[in-house]
């Protein structure tokens, strides 16, 4: 069976006539630390091995040719208007609101084909922004690997539109094999933390996504900064909810502000906890206590997502369970004794379809190297 790769090349050069060069840039999962990146606190993702494959070459025709071999779709431009493209709501803004901030000395094809599903919470879009931006010629050996994953970030902030922290990017650019990164988003530095041998990462995909996700993380955004300036009217030095403890709770009269509030300062001691936690079992209550405020003081779980997290708890062999990313559907990520993951990728399978009549996806995904020129 070919690899995703040779799938890749061989239709980029049946298509566009060339041989391109080849670019991975990864997905990642979410450990703990949830919404708290553009919140200025904690995460710890890991890249993984789903990846955005880009195929790259220039051509003669002084013009961007930009192909999906996932959706079986392209578009061009002239390359002289790219700085001048107002977002086109697809999945092609991703795409240029990276190329259109690195300059271009001449016509370029770019094909992409993912591996990471689409509206799963796993970054499917950090990955094709990073790869885009190697190939659309980004120097990833001599160029600073912080910049990179700023530059993907404002793509989707500033021409996509979402005002997102950045985690997704720099979890695919600084990706490391068998290590989490635990990001001090205010720092942007990160340390690797060491994954417990005995433990499997299995992410279940709910293979939902309501269309509220969009709006109700901006409204999210704008809840955390109404806690924040809530607190400074007592406490001036707050800059954002990284810098509040719990007793700055009471100085915030917005009930939902609060709650917002809250979640945030928790999930930053989560994710300190989990770094320094003693045992598995530690590890997987702070997950379960993750999903637990996503659902009751973020407010952004579903009922598809509670459920695969209710039921995956209960089962021997699963020490704890929650879902990743923005919410409102996509992912859980388990944390699973190895010798259970079959038992539980069936178990868990076969109770989702009596609830919901639908078939979820089970990925049992490593810790991966970010971003990477591979041929």
């Amino acid at each position: 069976m070919a690899s995703a790769p040779e799938i890749l090349v061989e239709a980029f050069e049946a298509r566009f006539g060339a041989t391109p060069d080849l670019y991975r840039a990864p997905g990642r999962v979410n450990l703990i630390g949830e919404h708290t990146d553009y919140n200025l606190g904690f995460v710890l993702p890991i890249a993984i091995d789903l990846a955005c494959y880009a195929a790259s070459a220039p051509n003669r025709l002084g013009v961007l040719r930009l192909y999906s071999l996932n959706l079986k779709e392209g578009r061009e431009w002239p390359v002289a208007r790219i700085g001048g493209l107002e977002p086109n709501r697809d999945w092609t803004d991703y795409a240029i609101g990276v190329i259109r901030q690195i300059p271009q000395s001449g016509g370029r094809d770019i094909m992409v084909y993912s591996t990471v599903p689409v509206g799963s919470g796993l970054s499917s879009s950090a990955s094709l922004e990073v790869a885009c931006a190697l190939a659309a010629g980004w120097d990833l050996e001599h160029g600073d690997k912080l910049e990179l994953a700023k530059l993907c970030q404002r793509a989707e902030n500033d021409f996509v539109g979402l005002p997102s922290g950045i985690m997704d990017q720099y979890a695919s650019v600084f990706g490391r094999r068998d290590a989490a990164m635990k990001i001090d988003c205010r720092t942007l530095e990160h340390q690797l933390v060491s994954l417990p041998e005995d433990a499997a990462i299995v992410v279940v995909n709910s293979m939902v996504k309501h269309d509220l996700a969009a709006g109700a993380y901006r409204e999210r955004v704008a809840e955390c900064k109404r806690a924040v300036e809530g607190i400074r009217q007592i406490r001036p030095g707050v800059e954002s909810l990284r810098d509040a403890t719990l007793d700055d709770l009471s100085l915030i009269d917005d009930p939902v502000a609060l709650r917002r509030a809250r979640h945030i300062i928790t999930e930053n001691r989560r994710v300190e906890e989990f770094v320094g936690a003693a045992s598995l079992a530690e590890m997987g209550a702070l997950l379960v206590a993750s999903h637990r405020s996503l659902r009751n003081d973020y407010e952004v779980s579903c009922a598809e997502l509670d459920f695969l997290v209710d039921t995956a708890v209960e089962m021997e062999g699963v020490w704890g369970a929650r879902m990743t990313g923005g919410g409102f559907g996509g992912c859980t990520v388990n944390l699973v004794a190895r010798p259970a993951v079959q038992e539980f990728e069936d178990a868990v399978s076969a109770a989702y379809f009596e609830r919901f009549g639908k078939d979820p996806g089970c990925f049992r995904v490593s810790a991966a190297d970010g971003a990477a020129r591979i041929s």
